[in-house]
């Protein structure tokens, strides 16, 4: 969410008042929405006291916002949500998948497609739902919120966990031949690469304790720019490396059935990015082109991952690494810029993405509450959450596995089964039999990649865990 936010103001008017203004905008909706669901009578207006309790909602008619996104920007801003972690591990699931997964590939990118439509779909039917979370209440009420929210922050966190490994694994590239040694942590942090890895989440965790959350949305365009870069330079490895690519041996098979439930959620993790695509709807001036915009995104993402796929897959074979940039030729010199932007990533991440429940831990912090005081609950629950993210990172570092077992355990709800459900729940009465008859096999076939792929990544990570504890 916070992501899509920054990328935007970047796209549009790329100063730091319009901003200032997003983030304005984005608290005194939270506020509006909390005095309506406390009293129905309440008219949270402009100027105007709020009659439940909640004080005086101030709003400067100077700050509102109309949407004002084109087709071209509100496309950039799907594409460049959907782009990031998950494109490291495609070739990997080629490889492990088969040729024949691609189908798999292309037909998830088919599906969240349609959803992120259907999506689209419900925002239109009640102009009053501008969250992924007002979508769920619509359809099934608070129950709705609550799951909504829970499934949003999950996908937060186990993210957040996958981009700290993918920060462990490819620092040690990054600085070849260092050797950190820091007797009093040696007990407990007795390697270069976790030493390394606990610097970089310290130089990232003053960006938790921003004031002004707008002042971090220049990390978005940062961000988008890495991942595109990463893209770039795998295909000029493939393309330019010469003798200094070893081309994998192609003896990939064609299909193996008993990987493809692993492999359908590190392929759904890549598709992740519904939560904000009622952001995307709302922020367009003609939101009537939201499903071209939806159709045009996943066209050209889907493009993207394929391409990537296949080049990775071809360069390396089986033998390919859960992110390609680490069987990418350590000389070469796009291998080491690959690297750079894959160790920057995280670090523009961290604060990005606690931006959305920094917000929401603020709404129910107490009024009297000063600015310093906010500052200190909000960075310190941010720090607190951040360390047992690092923790969590270095205790299971086993990159694949838990990328496979975010993408099934939450991204399929979200990408998926619940779009399907609110869709049914909120317009089942006014669309055709086949269109229920579609959703429902999509919710069904959803449920099956989910529990398949759950109980596949959850068990080859605890084998793995069990294996490094033996070691």
């Amino acid at each position: 969410m916070a992501s899509l936010w920054g990328w935007s103001l970047l796209c549009h008017k790329p100063n730091k008042q319009v901003a200032s203004e997003s983030v304005h905008g984005a608290e005194l909706a939270l506020e509006r929405l909390h005095c309506r669901r406390r009293c129905e009578t309440c008219d949270v207006e402009a100027g105007k006291p709020c009659m439940c309790g909640g004080g005086r909602v101030a709003v400067d008619e100077g700050h509102s916002s109309k949407p004002n996104s084109s087709f071209a920007h509100s496309v950039i801003n799907m594409v460049g949500m959907l782009i990031g972690l998950g494109q490291l591990s495609t070739p990997y699931a080629l490889a492990n998948g088969g040729w024949a997964s691609v189908f798999l590939l292309i037909g998830l990118g088919v599906m969240c497609a349609y959803t992120a439509h259907i999506i689209g779909r419900c925002l239109a039917d009640d102009p009053g739902s501008k969250t992924y979370q007002d979508i769920g209440e619509q359809a099934f009420g608070v129950r709705g919120r609550v799951v909504a929210s829970a499934f949003i922050y999950l996908d937060i966190f186990f993210a957040l966990v996958s981009y700290t490994i993918s920060l462990s694994d490819n620092l040690p590239l990054v600085f070849p031949g260092a050797h950190l040694h820091l007797p009093w942590l040696h007990h407990r942090l007795g390697t270069t690469t976790q030493l390394l890895t606990v610097i970089a989440v310290l130089v990232a965790l003053p960006s938790l304790w921003l004031r002004d959350l707008s002042s971090i949305s220049f990390l978005s365009f940062a961000g988008i720019v890495m991942s595109l870069l990463i893209f770039a330079c795998v295909v000029c490895a493939a393309a330019f490396g010469g003798s200094t690519v070893t081309m994998g041996e192609r003896i990939i098979p064609v299909l193996r059935l008993e990987r493809i439930p692993a492999v359908s959620g590190l392929y759904m993790f890549s598709y992740a990015g519904h939560i904000v695509f009622p952001n995307i709807y709302t922020a367009m001036k003609d939101p009537s082109s939201f499903t071209k915009v939806s159709v045009t995104s996943f066209s050209v993402v889907t493009t993207l991952y394929v391409a990537l796929a296949f080049v990775g897959a071809s360069l390396f074979g089986p033998s390919v690494s859960s992110q390609v940039t680490l069987s990418m030729p350590p000389r070469l010199a796009a291998t080491k810029v690959a690297l750079w932007a894959t160790v920057l990533t995280p670090m523009t991440k961290y604060a990005l993405e606690f931006a959305p429940f920094a917000i929401q831990l603020q709404r129910h912090l107490p009024a009297a509450m000063g600015s310093r005081a906010r500052m200190l609950v909000r960075g310190g629950v941010g720090s607190v959450a951040l360390v047992a993210i690092l923790v969590l990172a270095l205790s299971v570092p086993y990159f694949q596995y838990v990328l496979s077992l975010t993408g099934s355990l939450v991204s399929v709800a979200v990408c998926v089964v619940f779009p399907c459900a609110f869709y049914l729940k909120i317009c089942g009465g006014r669309v055709s039999r086949s269109t229920v008859t579609l959703n429902v096999a999509m919710m069904v076939a959803g449920v099956v990649l989910a529990v398949a792929g759950t109980i596949s990544s959850a068990k080859s990570l605890v084998q793995s865990i069990q294996r490094g504890h033996a070691e």
